[in-house]
């Protein structure tokens, strides 16, 4: 095909696109080297990759939303848009583009919707500015636009905060605002992440049809490889700011040539079979200096698949009955409304075994985790730890049992302290609890964890921001280990982490498992991760339990119609392997 042709079919062109962000030290680091890709009429077009690949900075560079004076885009970069470069474009000129030509839906709508103005108001100012709609008709155009994303009752949500609306109802707000103005190009960064895998299907299917249904293009920016077989025609896949590897979504995820893309697709669990150890990036890519000098197969790994489930004859450590939890609103002046959270949950959890606890948001899971934790007051119920009821204790008892169940939290940013050293974070719940002859015992103490979560030494003295997502999260699990308990509540540990850092986090909680037989109640909405690592999953929907079974068997032959609309919905990429 010749060079006239191809060059006015791309929507988006980007060549040799250069981005560098200044450094500790003052000095402009290369964050983006040289990248080129098109994106063509029409045309769904992934961008995979993991923290830190650069795939969200090539994003915002075509927006023109990257931090002034702390960024920088080399002089032999462009992006073309329509026969436009963006990049030399005037600021006034860049503000008639990005927003109605071209759109972003962000990774969070809560950060990126104002809580002080309701979402019609919002919706309609983009039109009002960019369209000249007045007041009545943007009204009018964005009540049609939230039917069109499928917002339910949109005459009353019209009028709501997105404080009163979930988590899958924000996004598809933000989703109405970026289609608001009818544009040629849809970016879509992390659009489901931290949503329930029903949510997320609905979200991918919504925004496939729109993109069909207007005749758009769309940047869809995901580090999940699951999720492009969904919508993809064409990936490309980002690591360390170059691209490794792009091509049609069929030929990338079926016979992928990159040995980073390989490793990519095998980190994350299959629902086919269970390995002792997940792989992780590294045992696929041996490198000197920063080059791969060898390529290791799946099948040079120890691919033993480990067993799970119970049988019936192991130890009981927990003992739930009849655990309720309702939330009351006043209703006029003497009423109340009452909203049951948790509806007389009932389960076991087995000495050293892992129950999975899945459900959609809203379902009572997390709330069943904070009312044994006593963060939450329960209404009702037991629940029996080594013979006694922790719910009916007083807070003096509890305190003596609270170092014995502990809970990883889903955040490690909000969970831990901006102002205290890795080292004060571990040593003051030893402080508090009297654990350890003095702070130099302490110290050791947590020196000896740092290494169990694989951290340098020096990670003692540092503080959390300067560190990763991943290596956060191994601090908030030293953290719960420092008080040697014997449960742990995995309140959505993983779940915002990159695949292979997913990866060596469930290692790291399978190794502790190993070596100190803890317990772990490890709640999710990621369903292929709880098949690896439970071995018995409880299914909850709107506070109720409605199915209990060892985790193959659930996944083999679930029973209840929920338990089965929950696994129709992963993701088939899931299923891939090399």
């Amino acid at each position: 095909m010749s060079e006239q042709n191809t060059i006015p079919h791309a929507l988006l062109r980007v060549e040799n696109l250069s981005v560098s962000f200044k450094g500790e030290n003052k000095q402009f680091v290369e964050t983006v080297k040289g990248i080129s890709f098109e994106i063509p009429p029409n045309t769904t077009v992934v961008l995979v990759g993991e923290s830190g690949s650069g795939k969200s900075v090539t994003s915002l560079a075509t927006m023109g939303l990257l931090p002034v004076g702390q960024s920088k885009i080399a002089e032999k970069s462009k992006i073309i848009f329509e026969g436009k470069d963006l990049l030399s474009l005037s600021t006034k000129e860049m503000r008639a583009i990005c927003g109605k030509d071209i759109a972003m839906i962000f990774q969070e709508p809560m950060s990126s919707l104002n809580p002080v103005f309701t979402v019609g108001d919002q919706i309609a100012e983009i039109m009002r500015i960019h369209l000249g709609y007045g007041r009545k008709q943007a009204k009018q155009r964005a009540l049609e636009l939230l039917k069109e994303v499928g917002i339910p009752s949109p005459e009353t949500k019209i009028d709501a905060y997105p404080s009163q609306l979930s988590g899958g109802q924000q996004q598809r707000v933000m989703i109405a605002m970026a289609i608001a103005c009818e544009p040629k190009l849809l970016i879509a960064d992390e659009p489901t992440t931290a949503l329930d895998v029903t949510i997320q299907k609905q979200i991918l299917d919504l925004l496939e049809s729109l993109r069909k249904r207007r005749q758009m293009s769309m940047l869809f920016i995901t580090h999940d490889l699951a999720l492009v077989s969904e919508i993809a025609d064409e990936v490309i896949v980002m690591r360390h700011g170059e691209i490794r590897e792009q091509g049609l979504a069929k030929d990338v995820l079926e016979s992928p040539k990159d040995a980073y893309t390989k490793a990519l697709l095998l980190c994350r669990p299959s629902l086919a079979h269970r390995p002792y150890r997940l792989p992780v990036i590294n045992d696929f890519l041996k490198q000197k200096d920063g080059h791969l000098v060898e390529e290791v197969t799946l099948s040079e790994l120890n691919t033993t698949d480990r067993k799970r489930g119970l049988d019936g004859s192991e130890e009981i450590i927990l003992d739930v009955h009849d655990l309720k939890k309702s939330f009351f609103s006043r209703k006029g002046f003497f009423g109340k409304d009452e909203f049951q959270a948790v509806k007389g949950a009932s389960f076991q959890l087995a000495k050293g075994k892992t129950l999975g606890l899945v459900g959609e948001s809203g379902s009572g899971k997390t709330t069943i985790g904070l009312l044994l934790m006593r963060l939450q007051e329960a209404t009702g119920g037991k629940a029996l730890f080594q013979g006694k009821d922790i719910l009916a204790m007083s807070d003096k008892e509890f305190a003596q049992y609270q170092r014995k169940i502990q809970i990883i939290f889903q955040n490690p940013y909000a969970s831990l302290n901006p102002r205290f050293t890795v080292g004060q974070i571990l040593m003051e719940p030893m402080q508090v609890h009297h654990i350890g002859a003095n702070d130099v015992e302490r110290k050791q103490m947590a020196l000896d964890l740092l290494e169990k979560v694989s951290l340098p030494a020096q990670a003692f003295e540092r503080y959390p921001h300067e560190f990763s997502g991943g290596q956060r999260q191994r601090i908030a699990i030293a953290r719960c280990l420092t008080l040697k308990p014997e449960i742990l509540i995995c309140d959505e540990s993983v779940s915002a982490l990159d695949v292979s850092v997913q990866a060596q986090v469930l290692n790291l909680l399978q190794d502790l498992q190993d070596e100190f037989g803890l317990s772990y109640i490890f709640i999710s909405h990621d369903l292929s991760v709880v098949k690896y690592i439970s071995d018995q999953i409880m299914v909850m929907n709107h506070g109720d339990i409605v199915e209990i079974a060892n985790s193959d068997e659930l996944y083999a032959s679930p029973k209840h119609d929920y338990t089965k609309r929950l696994l129709g919905a992963i993701p088939q990429g899931a299923e891939y392997s090399v």
